[in-house]
């Protein structure tokens, strides 16, 4: 185009059109077509960009400074356009080491985010290992510090079960015999154990029940008391001697008469080994914790209900512990959760400012062109500084304005 002319059009042209010499190269380089394919993302990362707005800077200027001869604050506007050029040349070293800066924090946020998981997995772990632990723990220490004897009551009731399963395998053929008899058929051993198992455990339960009420009449001293309800416990002496331990005795003959031949219990010898036996039994369990556990399970059994005194200290102990897994997991996931959405914003504004940098310097070589002013007030440091589109209009308007204004004045 520029072979065809004069010379002095010729040289008029390269004047007014240089940067068409030089920006198709420019873009070419920076495109990297040809090139590997690292080399071709280097280029088109770092260079592209810059490129596209050097080459607007450059057009841009041609007619800006035309115009220089039109305007009346023409020192302001020359100013102007050199502190554009030099907005636009921070911009790119901003952009260059922006790219640097949000691989690093990426790294730098990844490698946090990657350990805030594992420790938030190891925490979840520890939740779920520990915490059945922790409520044992404390669940032991309301146990203790309780003014309900449980360990009794739970003594006292596992040892009913235990006595209830004993008595039931021991029984259950002559009940099967029994009912055999009175029916005519034969029933399944599932069908008589678990109902004889339950009549078993009510039966011991209230053999306890009757020890406890003739031990507290003994304390009252209350003589008439005394007598009946020693009556009811002859009766259940020989109730649960006769049908329950006389069984069990005779269940240990063969055993007796397997080490010694020459033995050979009576019946009064049975009756009397299996009276031994319960008050053997009765004796140990009722010191032991029956003593303790029996008046608190009639009282739940009467409806009188079990008194439990704490202390507002023990209480509030008891709630902090209670609230203090979960509050204090609640609390870490809530840091981590603030930390994320911080850190976010951060990778944000590294991603995003540096390439606006580079497009606001642009765009304030065609505002300069056109108002005489900036639209864009540059460094960008936080994404609160780009501003909305019609605040940035209202501010191009006002300095416009205040352009005007000054001109007018001069």
């Amino acid at each position: 185009m520029f072979n065809d002319t004069g010379s002095i059009t010729k040289f008029v042209l390269y004047i007014l059109l240089f940067p068409s010499l030089f920006q198709e190269t420019f873009i070419e380089f920076a495109w990297a077509a040809g090139d590997p394919m690292l080399l071709m993302a280097a280029k088109r990362l770092f260079l592209l960009l810059p490129a596209f707005a050097f080459i607007i800077g450059c057009w841009i200027t041609i007619p800006a400074l035309l115009t220089v001869v039109f305007r009346q604050n023409r020192k302001e506007f020359v100013i102007s356009l050199f502190i554009t050029w030099w907005d636009l040349g921070k911009a790119i070293v901003s952009f260059w080491g922006g790219i640097f800066t949000f691989t690093f924090q990426f790294v730098v946020a990844l490698l946090e985010l990657t350990k805030i998981v594992v420790l938030g997995i190891w925490s979840v772990l520890q939740m779920i290992f520990i915490t059945p632990f922790r409520m044992l723990g404390q669940a032991s220490k309301r146990v203790v510090g309780s003014k309900v004897p449980w360990i009794a009551v739970f003594l006292t009731l596992f040892w009913v079960v235990i006595e209830s399963t004993i008595f039931t395998y021991v029984t259950t053929p002559l009940v099967m015999d029994t009912l055999s008899n009175i029916t005519g058929e034969q029933l399944s051993i599932l069908a008589i154990r678990i109902p004889l198992f339950t009549f078993l455990f009510f039966i011991v339960l209230g053999s306890y029940a009757v020890l406890s009420t003739f031990v507290g009449s003994v304390k009252k001293k209350n003589f008439s008391q005394i007598i009946g309800i020693g009556v009811i416990e002859i009766i259940v002496l020989f109730v649960e001697v006769i049908f329950l331990y006389r069984e069990f005795v005779d269940a240990l003959v063969p055993w007796f008469a397997l080490y010694a031949d020459d033995v050979q219990i009576s019946m009064l010898g049975i009756l009397s080994i299996s009276t031994f036996m319960w008050f053997g039994i009765r004796s140990l369990s009722w010191f032991l914790f029956a003593s303790f556990g029996t008046p608190t399970i009639m009282a739940v059994i009467q409806g009188k209900g079990v008194e439990l005194k704490s202390s507002k200290k023990s209480s509030a102990k008891e709630s902090d512990l209670d609230w203090d897994i979960s509050n204090g997991f609640m609390d870490t996931i809530k840091k981590n959760a603030d930390w994320v959405q911080d850190k976010g914003e951060e990778l944000l504004a590294a991603f995003m400012l540096p390439p606006l940098q580079v497009i606001a310097s642009a765009i304030n070589f065609l505002t300069l062109l056109v108002s005489s002013t900036h639209l864009f007030d540059l460094p960008f440091r936080s994404m609160d500084d780009i501003k909305q589109s019609n605040v940035l209009i209202e501010t191009l308007s006002k300095r416009s304005e205040e352009l005007k204004t000054a001109s007018t004045s001069n």
